[in-house]
């Protein structure tokens, strides 16, 4: 995904990727250079608890981790439930 550099050297990271990330307004992100590339990374990762709940409309389990909690991936999904016993 292509970002603009502003005039101040700002750049603004996609909401979406936000989401995905978890990163809020106010959070630190670790810069480095690899390779020529510039790598960003929230420099504290945010504990969300996870766990089962059931939906009060369809009546089935499903995974929940709180309203401020980023979109969870199926790598992640996977991940949290190789965790439950």
């Amino acid at each position: 995904m292509e970002m603009k550099v502003l005039e101040k050297g700002q750049v603004v990271i996609p909401a979406s990727m936000r989401r995905r990330l978890g990163i809020k307004s106010g959070d630190k992100l670790k810069a480095e250079v690899k390779n020529g590339d510039i790598v960003l990374s929230p420099s504290r990762q945010r504990k969300f608890i996870t766990r089962i709940i059931t939906d009060p409309i369809t009546g089935f389990p499903v995974l929940t981790s709180g309203p401020n909690a980023p979109v969870l991936t199926n790598e992640m999904v996977e991940e949290i439930l190789a965790d439950f016993p």
